[in-house]
């Protein structure tokens, strides 16, 4: 078995890993991908792109095709009780992006494969798993499974982790993690938009008193929603006819909003968990763990895979200088303030989570009082801000 020596071998190929791969292979680089999927990305699973990270795709020319295919949302409304409480608006959120952009993840990893291979033709290495990793002072070794189930070795200056919230690179360092799980249950379903005209360019958060309904415009004339759900019963018990999913996400949406989308027309429902995890140490040596695999937060913000976004953004020119120079680190600036980025979005999704859990009639009147106030004061704008990750 040969071993193929690298600068930087990235483990994971999801969009952190890839848009960690490209910023390093764009700055001369040379790297290599192991992503343990073999199949093409499919679903729409994480779908918004917040103006700091447009703003970091530019390093690689993405930034404009991505937003030639996504859904830029301007404003943020919220409702209850059929009632308009206010509106936020992301014009003032970012002098280059003044919106959010919504696209499939699929999309968005497809346009991410093609830039790196672009940037660095055969770097994806598809359908290999890594296995083990031996470190060493001036390298690190790595072996793995290839596509036929052949044995695979790198030898690689650094390992970068951007294997998610299940890391086997963290496993493979003995690095553990804390932080809790949380009782929030959460389905979501991609749906034809079924909102009126002038509000299908909008996010719309409704905080009625049986629970929060999130909903956010994709391209094609779709729109994402996202319900709190009491437990799974509750969810099953909410379309007594057919128990299909989307029937039963399309009967809750209605009860709580007033707008009704059409099952016949979801695409994908999903349902999940939070829970939120911080890495003891966020690398070892000449490993370094992004996304994920450092700090997985709450899906409710829609802000973890733009937070390894923004990891990969820091690191890959301290890599790059590293590799340069021949030095190995570390860089304990760069794990403090991802970190801290990583704990107040973590923090912020707390408390978009508490704004959307059930209330009695009068916690629910507080409630749209409070977002009344809020949305109306002219600090409104700094909502916006934190919404739209400027602090990160």
């Amino acid at each position: 078995m040969t071993t193929e020596r690298v600068d930087v071998l990235v483990v994971g190929g999801g969009p952190v890993g890839l848009f960690t791969a490209a910023l390093l292979a764009a700055r001369g680089t040379d790297v290599a991908v192991w992503e343990r999927r073999a199949e093409l990305p499919t679903g729409s699973r994480a779908i918004g792109i917040h103006p700091p990270s447009l703003d970091a795709f530019a390093a690689i020319g993405l930034d404009e095709p991505l937003l030639a295919e996504a859904t830029r949302v301007r404003t943020g409304v919220a409702r209850s009780r059929g009632r308009h409480l206010g509106t936020l608006t992301f014009d003032r959120a970012s002098g280059t992006h003044p919106y959010v952009a919504t696209l499939d993840q699929h999309r968005t990893e497809t346009l991410l494969r093609d830039r790196l291979t672009a940037l660095a033709p055969a770097s994806l290495r598809t359908g290999t798993a890594l296995t083990g990793l031996e470190r060493h002072r001036d390298h690190v070794d790595a072996t793995g499974t290839g596509p036929d189930g052949d044995r695979v070795s790198v030898r690689a200056a650094f390992v970068v982790g951007a294997d998610g919230a299940r890391s086997v690179v963290r496993d493979l360092l003995g690095i553990g993690t804390s932080g809790r799980d949380y009782p929030d249950r959460y389905v979501m379903g991609d749906f034809a938009d079924p909102e009126p005209v002038a509000a299908r360019s909008a996010a719309l958060v409704d905080v009625g008193p049986d629970g929060v309904v999130e909903s956010f415009p994709l391209p094609h004339g779709r729109r994402r929603y996202v319900a709190l759900v009491p437990d799974d019963a509750a969810f099953a018990a909410a379309d007594t006819t057919s128990g299909a999913p989307e029937a039963a996400l399309a009967s809750l949406v209605s009860a709580r909003t007033g707008v009704a989308p059409d099952p016949a027309s979801c695409s994908m429902t999903s349902g999940f968990r939070v829970r939120r995890r911080t890495a003891d140490r966020i690398g070892v040596g000449r490993v370094v763990l992004v996304g994920d695999a450092a700090h997985e937060i709450s899906p409710i913000g829609g802000q973890g895979m733009n937070l390894g976004w923004l990891d990969a953004a820091e690191l890959a020119p301290l890599l790059t200088d590293a590799v340069a120079s021949g030095t190995s680190g570390p860089w304990p600036g760069y794990a403090r303030r991802r970190q801290a980025s990583a704990a107040r979005a973590a923090r912020q999704a707390e408390v978009n989570m508490a704004l959307g859990r059930p209330l009695g009639a009068l916690g629910a009147v507080g409630r749209e009082a409070l977002l009344r106030t809020a949305l109306s004061l002219p600090t409104a704008h700094g909502l916006a801000r934190i919404y739209a990750m400027r602090w990160a």
